[in-house]
Parts: C-alpha cells; structure tokens; sequence
C-alpha cells in the first residue's frame, strides 16, 4: 500500500512537472507547418525550369491519351483536369508505372498514369488507403478534442484491414484523463468533429522528406521520433512520407486518399483501453465510414456501426523508452 501511494504521489509529482514545461498545442502545430511549409518550398525549388514530360493515361476509354504536363509541378489530379469532371471529382488515389502515388504528388518523370476510384473493377488498394485516411482524421480530431491543458500523444496507427470492420487510432491522453471513460455524447462530439472535417474538404498534401526534417517537425513528441526512426529504417529509400491537412501534420504508413470530403458517412464508434504502454495508458479509437461513392441504408449501418464498437485486436506496439517525465509535451 505505501509503495502504491508513493507512486501516485511520484506520478503526480511529474505531472505538474511536465505540464510547468509544456508547449501548447497551438505553437505546436505552427511549428510543424512552418517547417512542413519551409521543406515544401525547398522541394519545389529543385525545378526552377519548366520541363515538360509525357503522361500516359490508362484507363477505360482512355487508353493513348496522351498529355504533356510540367515536371515536379503537375500532379495527377492535374492531369484529372485535363480529362472530365467526373475524373476530378471520383479519383482518390493513382497508380505511376504501377507504383501506388498520392493525388496530389507532383510527378518527376515520364510515366504511365492510372486513376483509381471506388467504383474501380478491384478497389482493394482505394479502399485499403481510405481506412487509412479515417484514422488520419480521427487523430486529427482527437489531437483538438481537449483543452490545451491535456496532453494528447498520437502513436503509431495501427495498419487494419477494411475487413475488421473498424479503422483506429491509437492514442495516449494525459495522465489527469486516465480515468475518462467516454460517454455516447462525447463519441457524438468527435463524430461532429470529423464531419466538420470532412465538410470542409480539406485536401491530405503529401511529403516525402528525410529524416532529420521529420525529426525536426516532431521535435516535441518523443513518441513521433521513434516512429520517424522506425519508418526511415523500414523504407529501402531511407525517407518518410508526411501528410498535411489543415494545420494537421502527421506520419502516414502508406498513400491516404485526395481530400477529406471523399467521406461520406463517418462515425466514431468506441474508445477502447487496452493498458499501460510505453508511454502511459494506451487507448483505441476506433470508427466507421463509408466514401462519398458508396452509400449504406441507415439498417446496414446500424448493423456495420454495432461491428465496429467492438475491440479491434492485433499485436501490442513494440516497447520503447518512454521520454523523461520532464519533458513531455503536446505532439
């Protein structure tokens, strides 16, 4: 008993200590869009002429469509552009000489160029980088959920198959919320939060960076440091691919789809905890959505909702050394 109280005095002790040193949330993420905005710009300096290159298209009706577009500058959606409305406004995500490439990409080379869609013959790879998408978006809504007096640590996001029914986010809150259990108001809350999101249509910017600019984006967060380290040493070409969307910047594990307003129904269904981590008490959120080009009847998402409240299990995160009590922060 007296070696549990004295670590909840202990506990507390660094909780006061850690809040004392804290940046808020709001330089946080300043932080992190000038230095996304500061490598964009270096990025785009590196084609300081207009070289054209050839485009394939490939794609019902539009195989030997050929389109001239500037290099480093032209993105597929801006070959999208160049073909119907339908093609702006259905393509989520493309494919270059095969190689899965975000919407808003710019290319650097001659290629082949296809766009893929929902509705596509196989949309396992647009499915599979949307479920992706909404747990980007649910981080990004739980990142603003609190008051800046609460910290809120994204980990790594758990990479689920559409099959499980559910996509995640993985999330640690301040110790001061260990006890938070949310109610069906408080799920409504970041549900309205997410919707907002998706009204807005923000666009999900894509960045391909090295390391020590990730490390440097994320020198607040520990946490988002060692998932720099992991990703770079996965990745054979040594970087990081980073996403911005609105004042949100966020690692991502594979291509998220264009804009947020491709979601059409989105629900945030549970927040399940599944015990103490590395870096505190580890929680799932956990939620349902369907994109804008598939809709359910409000009897399937009941049933499709009911699913997804129910824990989605998969291997713990690997352990790693939590940052001195000192120093934690806002990611």
């Amino acid at each position: 008993m007296a070696t549990r109280t004295l670590c909840q005095v202990l506990k507390r002790h660094f909780a006061s200590a850690a809040a004392a040193v804290r940046t808020s949330a709001a330089k946080v993420r300043s932080h992190r869009n000038a230095i996304f905005s500061r490598e964009l710009a270096r990025q785009r300096a590196l084609y300081p002429r207009i070289e054209k290159i050839e485009v394939s298209i490939q794609g019902p009706g539009l195989d030997g469509t050929l389109l001239i577009m500037n290099r480093g500058m032209s993105t597929p959606l801006s070959c999208a552009r160049h073909l119907t409305d339908y093609h702006v406004a259905n393509s989520a995500l493309a494919l270059v000489d095969g190689e899965l490439w975000p919407l808003h990409q710019p290319l650097t080379h001659s290629c082949t160029l296809s766009l893929l869609t929902f509705k596509d013959s196989d949309p396992t790879r647009v499915n599979q980088a949307y479920w992706r998408s909404c747990s980007a978006l649910l981080g990004q809504v739980l990142e603003s959920a609190f008051k800046d007096d609460f910290t809120v640590e994204l980990l790594s996001t758990p990479e689920v198959p559409v099959t499980t029914g559910a996509f995640c986010c993985d999330v640690v809150l301040d110790p001061q919320l260990d006890s938070w259990t949310p109610s069906a108001e408080s799920l409504r809350s970041l549900t309205r939060g997410a919707q907002q999101l998706v009204q807005q249509d923000l666009i999900w910017e894509p960045l391909e960076v090295a390391p020590s600019v990730a490390l440097e984006i994320f020198s607040h967060s520990r946490c988002k440091q060692e998932e720099v380290e992991q990703k770079a040493a996965q990745n054979p070409k040594g970087t990081v691919m980073l996403y911005r969307c609105g004042d949100h910047v966020l690692l991502s594990g594979g291509p998220l789809v264009a804009r947020t307003g491709l979601c059409s129904q989105y629900e945030v269904t549970a927040v399940h905890i599944l015990g103490q981590g590395a870096w505190g008490l580890h929680r799932r959120a956990q939620g349902l959505s369907l994109p804008l080009q598939l809709q359910a009847h409000h009897t399937v998402w009941r049933k499709l909702r009911q699913r997804a409240e129910k824990l989605v299990e998969m291997p713990r995160h690997e352990e790693v050394t939590p940052p001195s009590p000192t120093c934690t922060s806002l990611p």
